[in-house]
């Protein structure tokens, strides 16, 4: 009762109406029958289907279908949902929609909602936790920014190169003088507003070569990820690389492969 659950591929009776879909629940755990009717007109009211209450399933969109079983899966209160690949049988816009209503479940009802994907454009989406799973085992967890700005294991940072790619194009890979270090800059929030690179090039008379550039929004955070080479003087760009460190952005040297 306490738990509900979102499946990938709905689980909805198709033969049956909406209407019969979400009375089921209610009415096996022994909701009052004179409840029952107005609980589903809240649901629907709630998911934005209020005119699907007696349409067959079976004439339902994929994603009318989704808010559906997500209906069904609040009706009986519950204080943790569970969505186990909920979006993966969509399309983007579709998509884009149910994580907007999973978003809005938990900001009014304060639902704990536990997302099991593999889409790792989903848990930048919405979540503000992540654990990440191989083989049974839990390999990498805590809060998404830490994840996203500092993988660990090697599979965190295989599924997070799939949504914030700075690998170096082959074109430019060929341009570089690999005797210069590449360099890795992470910004964190206000940060990422900062004029770094122009400062740079003014206090040390160096030219930088930008390679690759990501801006992302994690929850309320921005997350910046700059890959340069500073060309010129050696001694000079392991001061520049300190002066980075100094003013709060994690630097780190690439190697090319």
């Amino acid at each position: 009762k306490n738990i509900g659950m979102v499946f990938q591929q709905f689980n909805l009776l198709e033969s049956q109406t909406v209407y019969q879909n979400l009375k089921i629940p209610l009415i096996i755990s022994g909701a009052p029958k004179n409840s029952i009717d107005k609980r589903i007109e809240e649901l629907l009211d709630f998911v934005g289907l209020k005119d699907k209450k007696k349409s067959p399933v079976s004439k339902l969109s994929g994603g009318q279908k989704q808010r559906i079983g997500i209906a069904r899966a609040l009706a009986t209160h519950p204080k943790i949902l569970l969505c186990d690949e909920a979006t993966s049988a969509l399309d983007p816009k579709t998509t884009k929609s149910i994580l907007e209503l999973l978003r809005k479940i938990n900001r009014e009802f304060g639902i704990t909602i536990l997302l099991i994907t593999h889409e790792m454009e989903v848990v930048k989406e919405i979540c503000n936790k992540v654990a990440v799973m191989q083989d049974g085992e839990i390999k990498e967890q805590g809060n998404i920014v830490e994840i996203f700005s500092n993988p660990k294991e090697e599979i965190t940072k295989d599924f997070i190169s799939s949504v914030i790619n700075n690998s170096i194009p082959e074109s430019l890979k060929k341009e570089l003088d690999l005797k210069l270090p590449i360099v890795k800059l992470t910004f964190l929030g206000e940060k990422s507003g900062q004029p770094l690179i122009s400062e740079i090039n003014k206090k040390f008379n160096i030219s930088t070569k930008i390679l690759s550039a990501s801006v992302n929004e994690l929850g309320a955070t921005i997350l910046g990820i700059l890959v340069v080479q500073f060309e010129g003087n050696i001694e000079i760009i392991n001061e520049v690389e300190e002066f980075i460190k100094n003013r709060g952005v994690k630097i780190e040297r690439m190697e090319i492969v």
